[in-house]
């Protein structure tokens, strides 16, 4: 019972970092927020802000923030539910947050690597953006849906596997936006395209994935 109010202490705080991170967000940039609220519903927001990109920028930053964090916490809610019980404190939970920000960065400056030695600099950059939107997004839906497993029910398979479930449907959905938003340039690139998403977007995904469950 003690490690269960411990737990949710941490997750109280993270999700609590998490909120202030896209609150800022949302103040600091009020009508770019307002946009990239509804960017499962139309392309706006990637029309407008795709072609103002910085390497570095405040708004995705404060967003990814949350999201790592959102992450983090879904991850270890459906290892509770599927697996068995972590035993949580807050130096685990820095190390899986510190681990899933360090190979989402790194992925992408590998990504940036490669674009720069293929010479394809202007569509991987709005490609990265358009995949880190979608993520920063799914990170303000993970909120809500955190908290409501935490402090609503106990999360069952069944209820994770639910939840897993609308959540990768909004993956293919977003996905789905990406190939028609490149759909030309994929048809003339399939292979390339295929290789990429081998090496790139499946692999490292199960690499990390063999990583965790061995250590």
């Amino acid at each position: 019972m003690l490690r269960e109010v411990t737990s949710n202490e941490i997750f109280t705080i993270l999700i609590m970092i998490g909120l202030i991170a896209m609150t800022m967000a949302k103040t600091i940039y009020a009508n770019r927020f307002n946009e990239f609220s509804a960017i499962l519903l139309n392309s706006k927001y990637l029309n407008i802000y795709a072609r103002d990109q910085k390497f570095f920028d405040w708004f995705d930053a404060l967003l990814f923030v949350n999201f790592i964090i959102s992450a983090a916490i879904f991850i270890c809610i459906c290892y509770n539910a599927l697996f068995t019980n972590l035993n949580l404190n807050p130096n685990v939970m820095l190390k899986i947050i510190f681990s899933i920000g360090a190979f989402l960065l790194i992925k992408v400056l590998f990504e940036r690597l490669l674009a720069s030695i293929f010479n394809i600099d202007d569509v991987m950059d709005n490609y990265l953006f358009q995949k880190t939107s979608y993520k920063n997004f799914f990170g303000i839906l993970l909120i809500p849906i955190n908290a409501f497993l935490i402090y609503s029910i106990t999360p069952s398979k069944t209820v994770i596997y639910i939840v897993l479930a609308i959540l990768l449907s909004l993956v293919i959905l977003g996905l789905t936006s990406s190939l028609k938003r490149y759909r030309s340039l994929i048809k003339s690139n399939l292979f390339y395209f295929i290789l990429y998403l081998c090496t790139l977007e499946i692999a490292p995904y199960i690499i990390l994935y063999k990583f965790v469950t061995m250590y």
